[in-house]
């Protein structure tokens, strides 16, 4: 009885209040400790935003993609709208060039002499290019203006070279076939005479 007696009382001088040595050490460990066998919620936490940092890339690079389609989409509507009509256009030159055949292939004199018959058909045939121009430009289709340009190997297709000394060297100084364009586009350039001898074009960006 007396060594039960003194083990208890060893027992109350160590852990005053009654508790076993390993209780005590269970309470004097850190308090942010997570329980054996669970994770660490710090870690938890940081893997959660790591995640969360990914998924939020992954939105906006869906969104900035279905943005860039958006865009796309609508360039190709437009380009269908404007230039949908361009192997039809081309093929309608024809009869445009047609046209302007007939009225160049009358003299002067002989368009000065005619007749009334043959003025109302000149007169039809005149209001019948400029009506077809009116409607082909309707759809973005337009003539080019070339005559008296400088050459450009974008609008024009140079067939042969004039000497002129009036003009400056490179101008268009005669048209054999009109060109013509669609939007931003040459739907087909114009066939032209360019001045070989005269002054070189004046230089814009030369100084004064």
């Amino acid at each position: 009885m007396n060594d039960s007696k003194k083990a208890e009382n060893e027992a109350a001088a160590i852990n005053p209040d009654g508790s076993t040595g390993d209780a005590g050490a269970v309470f004097a460990g850190p308090a942010a400790q997570a329980p054996a066998g669970e994770p660490d919620p710090f870690v938890v936490l940081e893997n959660l935003q790591r995640e969360n940092a990914a998924l939020k890339d992954k939105v906006l690079r869906a969104l900035a993609e279905m943005e860039n389609q958006r865009r796309r989409t609508e360039r190709e509507v437009a380009d269908a709208k404007i230039y949908g009509v361009t192997s039809f256009a081309l093929d309608m030159l024809t009869f445009a060039d047609n046209l302007r055949r007939a009225l160049e292939s009358l003299p002067p004199d002989a368009r000065e002499q005619a007749g009334a018959a043959l003025k109302t058909l000149i007169e039809g045939v005149e209001l019948t290019e400029r009506d077809f121009l009116s409607r082909i430009g309707k759809y973005g289709v337009k003539r080019l203006e070339p005559l008296g340009a400088k050459f450009d190997p974008n609008l024009h297709e140079a067939l042969f070279e004039v000497p002129d000394e009036t003009a400056p060297n490179a101008t268009v100084v005669q048209v054999v076939e009109d060109g013509y364009a669609i939007g931003d586009r040459v739907l087909r350039p114009a066939k032209v005479g360019v001045s070989r001898g005269g002054p070189k074009p004046a230089n814009e960006n030369a100084p004064t």
